[in-house]
């Protein structure tokens, strides 16, 4: 009767809201008695509903009440919680009391052998009692009944290598009596030796990953080492071009910084790699070891499976720091073109340009069905709204892109006016880049096949084959673009009162080119200036 008692006064004096004696408690306008912030944070989520409820009734309060602490409850809550108030029931994620009526306690341990958990109070028989203490007690467990056979009600304690599952005893005599059975500890001990050699072998991977690391900021430094003797050379180089070179030394600087970038890029990629690698091979350690330290055979056995494969490593240990050529082939590249530069690199003015300006339209037939074109093709704007296009084969499927109609070679210039601070793309491409299907191999920039310049936002990003490199230079409305196709040169061009360079691109251009559109988002619009 006592027990009841005291059950009855913890469950009058806890909160509704979050089960636990009240704490700085307050009465509503209806009667129920709440934690002060229990009851704050249930109405803050009402807050835009405008009316504020009881959890308990339901009652609504318009507006929202002011509530004081209410001094004599809070006084009695000190009071019983030196009676036993403060014993904690099990919460939603604890593993509750099996013994405990009424509102179960959290329990302390589960017995293996009872298959049964017990708070505090009811695991003191088997502190103290001698055939007691002979049970395998092991941490709060809800799985205990796992543990049951179904078929036969009876504890599993043994192991169907056959079937590869946990069996009772009469099991191992009726339908597995035939089977390769073992007790469950002997199966566990097998295993548990199987989990520390892959415990070693993930460790041997850590360190061997971790040697990698350390040794990428060397290959960084020579890296770096490299670019800055060629940026030296190709220096003296442009000394002897006088006036012509003068002007045009720092293309070649801003090339080899590029290419600097880009070898830094692809060694900052790698190490972060493996440090991704070290990070998931230290997963499957934690995820070993806490299997290897399960106390209880069968869940043991149960999770064992379930055991995320470890798979070959899929990278070499073997980082060797070695001198990079890539940019003495620039600097020897600046000494085999000194005496084309004249030529290659003429244009210097606007007026310059526009003597290889070439009308370009975009091809409808290629236009993703969200693109609008208008001003006779040679504008285009990303609509909600699919367009009324019929199927095509050349046609973009995924990507927000169009391609010009007309084939480029030679030397070309044109320029695309685009709205500040959206998102647009100026690109050349290969005709025979995919269109259907959201893989790279069909986005401007994400392939071999297309080199792309990309406004986003209030900055550009050059991108090509999947390397993406920020280009800092002041944003303009308008972006020239000169391809020289014999050269091998493509440059892009903030236009404004002045012609910017944003980029130059060497390489060897192996088909004929198109210009290519992207507009990325809803309402942007891209247009293809019409050069006078």
């Amino acid at each position: 009767m006592e027990q009841k008692e005291n059950q009855l006064d913890r469950e009058r004096f806890c909160c509704w809201i979050c089960l636990d004696p009240l704490k700085d408690p307050v009465t509503t306008g209806c009667g129920h008695s709440y934690c002060l912030s229990c009851i704050n944070t249930h109405w803050d989520k009402e807050e835009e509903r405008g009316s504020y409820s009881c959890p308990q009734c339901g009652q609504t309060f318009t507006p929202r009440p002011v509530l004081g602490k209410n001094t004599m409850l809070a006084d009695l809550v000190e009071e019983l919680k030196k009676t036993g108030l403060q014993a904690a029931p099990a919460g939603p994620e604890d593993v509750a009391c099996d013994v405990c009526t009424g509102r179960k306690l959290k329990a302390l341990k589960s017995c293996l052998v009872c298959l049964a958990s017990y708070c505090e109070k009811h695991l003191q028989p088997h502190l103290q009692s001698a055939p007691l203490k002979k049970h395998k007690l092991v941490e709060p467990s809800e799985k205990l009944q796992e543990n049951i056979c179904s078929r036969h009600d009876e504890v599993m304690k043994m192991f169907c290598r056959t079937d590869q599952q946990c069996i009772c005893y009469l099991c191992s005599v009726d339908e597995h009596k035939d089977h390769d059975t073992v007790s469950a500890a002997a199966e566990r001990t097998e295993r548990q030796s199987e989990l520390g050699l892959r415990r070693q072998t993930i460790q041997q991977r850590v360190q061997d990953r971790e040697k990698d690391v350390k040794l990428l900021p060397q290959e960084e430094e020579a890296v770096n080492g490299s670019a800055d003797k060629a940026v030296e050379d190709s220096e003296k180089i442009f000394t002897e071009l006088i006036r012509l070179l003068e002007k045009r030394s720092p293309d070649a600087k801003q090339q080899i910084r590029s290419q600097q970038e880009t070898e830094v890029s692809r060694v900052r990629e790698l190490q972060e790699r493996l440090e991704q690698e070290i990070t998931e091979l230290k997963r499957k350690d934690h995820e070993v070891k806490q299997l290897s330290d399960t106390e209880d055979h069968n869940q043991f056995q149960h999770n064992y499976p379930s055991l995320s494969p470890l798979g070959e490593s899929t990278h070499s240990s073997s980082i060797r720091i070695r001198p990079l050529r890539n940019f003495e082939d620039v600097t020897a590249a600046v000494s085999q073109v000194r005496g084309r530069l004249q030529d290659i690199l003429k244009p210097e003015t606007r007026a310059d340009f526009l003597k290889y300006s070439q009308e370009i339209t975009l091809d409808p037939n290629t236009a993703h069905k969200e693109l609008l074109l208008s001003e006779g093709n040679r504008k285009v704007t990303h609509m909600i709204e699919e367009q009324s296009y019929s199927d095509h084969p050349d046609r973009f499927t995924y990507w927000p892109q169009v391609l010009s109609r007309e084939s480029l070679t030679g030397r070309c210039y044109w320029e695309v006016k685009m709205r500040r601070g959206g998102r647009v793309g100026v690109a050349v491409t290969y005709k025979n880049i995919r269109r259907a299907g959201n893989s790279d191999e069909c986005g401007f920039g994400l392939n071999d096949k297309s080199w792309l310049l990309s406004c986003i936002g209030k900055s550009y990003n050059f991108s090509y084959n999947s390397i993406n490199t920020p280009v800092s230079d002041p944003l303009s409305s308008r972006v020239g673009v000169y391809l020289d196709h014999s050269a091998g040169v493509l440059s892009f061009y903030s236009v404004s009162d002045t012609m910017t360079l944003l980029l130059r691109v060497q390489t060897t251009f192996t088909q004929p080119l198109h210009a290519g559109v992207g507009v990325y988002w809803d309402g942007e619009t891209a247009e293809l200036f019409k050069l006078k």
